[in-house]
């Protein structure tokens, strides 16, 4: 993303603050991650972005906020209790293309 460096300068720092306070907390019980949503509709794009990130994603669809919620009630339950230090694409597969 050579057009977006702040963005891209950020989100590699929240990554690396994500493992560094997991490793940190994790003797206190309390876990950390990071959620990576992909192109999550939050009602800004116009329908011509949409539909471009709709066909070019493998999931056939953009992220939705409820998605991420989806995930982050998983994070904040046991079943989860061991997970810590990652970030975890939650977008329908458009990382891995």
């Amino acid at each position: 993303m050579p057009a977006e460096l702040p963005y891209t300068a950020s989100r590699a720092a929240l990554q690396g603050l994500t493992r560094s306070l997991a490793v940190h907390l994790m003797p206190r019980g309390t876990t950390v991650n990071c959620i990576d949503p992909g192109p999550n509709d939050t009602g800004c794009a116009d329908e011509r972005s949409r539909a471009a990130v709709a066909e070019a994603n493998p999931g056939a669809r953009w992220s939705t906020p409820t998605d991420t919620a989806r995930l982050v009630a998983w994070l904040l339950g046991d079943e989860a209790e061991w997970v810590t230090g990652q970030t975890i694409a939650s977008d329908g597969g458009w990382s891995s293309r």
